[in-house]
């Protein structure tokens, strides 16, 4: 069993050391919420395989002209079809889980009732599983394989599944009280036009709630087989896909449209027996590295120098090696009359200076008092 470990930092100060270096972090326990950190047990899921709706229809998309292209969308969802076939497959949902209960808890912190819903590549729906139909009265589930939407967890609210990609949204403007999504947006070639789309779909006053892998992810892996490919091979190629870094969310949500934004950060270290161990989950997680530029072959010296490399330079005393993936956690609001508004510049009434002469004034007051 995996041991997963979790430390939050805001603003991008991170609280786990890097690189190699021992750390001290807090293990994640939760015991108000359903979701449990670490493998799966599939007796505790009922998973009823739900009316699927294919809808061709694109009713909003964002493609223009210069678009990059860096992923492989076909291949993505063929990476996610096999995955979703294993006979096992439950057991690698530790990580999806533990990061859907926490995008619950967000919305758990906004104190309102959302009658409809939708969860942007939702896979086997690990949000809906931690929430109450008193906070989410409907929700839309939407995925690009069929086969996770068939084995989507059991919620309290009832749910409608769509097959579709998350870069073309099937929903007409103004639908939504609220969006969520999480782990699917950093496979989006297209990610600005994604938010916009998002913001499209939703109800003045309405928020969007997403998390997504960060930049620094799995940079144990990157660096274990640069090196090792570097000494056995003469150069290296690109076998873990780009991320987003936290520093440009804010300015992608503010482009698509959205205000009132928070973004903030959470590491989550999981420790495998060893390095073999941590690319076998993200086979069965259906995170494979599904770029244009991907090296389709891996020669077997390489992997053994990498394993060694990354025991060697992360490596744990008890012979386990660490695995960090950053979370990238955003809010944003799509703008309403109702919503509070900053002041306008130069309306200020008071300066800061005549603050400083009130405070100096109520101590002479108290020095003056017998």
């Amino acid at each position: 069993m995996n041991n997963l470990v979790s430390s939050r930092s805001v603003g991008g100060a991170c609280l786990l050391c890097r690189r190699g270096v021992a750390v001290s972090a807090r293990v994640t326990q939760r015991a108000q919420s359903s979701g449990t950190a670490g493998r799966v047990n599939p007796a505790q899921h009922q998973l009823h395989p739900p009316a699927l709706t294919r809808l061709s229809s694109r009713l909003l998309s964002s493609r223009q002209g210069g678009m990059m292209n860096v992923f492989d969308r076909s291949m993505k969802r063929r990476q996610k079809k096999w995955a979703s076939s294993l006979q096992d497959n439950t057991k690698y949902d530790y990580l999806r889980d533990e990061v859907g209960s926490r995008v619950a808890d967000r919305i758990y912190d906004i104190a309102r009732t959302f009658p409809l819903a939708l969860d942007v590549g939702c896979g086997k729906s690990h949000i809906a599983e931690h929430l109450s139909k008193e906070v989410v009265e409907r929700l839309f589930l939407t995925d690009i394989s069929d086969g996770l939407l068939r084995q989507k967890k059991g919620s309290e609210m009832p749910t409608h599944c769509v097959m579709a990609d998350e870069e073309f949204l099937p929903f007409r403007e103004n639908t939504f009280d609220l969006v969520v999504s999480s782990l699917s947006m950093h496979w989006i070639n297209d990610l600005p036009g994604a938010l916009r789309q998002i913001h499209q779909v939703l109800k003045p006053d309405g928020v969007f709630i997403g998390a997504m892998v960060g930049g620094e992810t799995l940079y144990e892996l990157r660096c274990s087989l640069q090196l090792a490919e570097l000494e056995r091979e003469g150069g290296f190629s690109p076998h873990i896909s780009p991320y987003t870094a936290v520093t440009d969310l804010g300015n992608l949500l503010g482009q698509a449209g959205f205000n009132m934004l928070t973004v903030d950060v959470d590491e989550i270290q999981v420790h495998y027996p060893g390095m073999l161990e941590v690319m076998c989950d993200l086979q069965g997680m259906g995170e494979s590295n599904c770029a244009w530029n991907r090296k389709s072959l891996l020669h077997r010296d390489t992997i053994l120098a990498a394993a060694a490399v990354y025991k060697e330079m992360y490596g744990n005393e008890d012979g386990s090696v660490p695995a960090t993936f950053e979370i990238l956690y955003m809010i944003g609001w799509k703008p309403h009359e109702s919503q509070a508004k900053p002041a306008k510049r130069g309306s200020a009434t008071v300066s800061f200076a005549d603050l400083s002469k009130i405070s100096q004034s109520e101590a002479s007051i108290k020095t003056d008092k017998p």
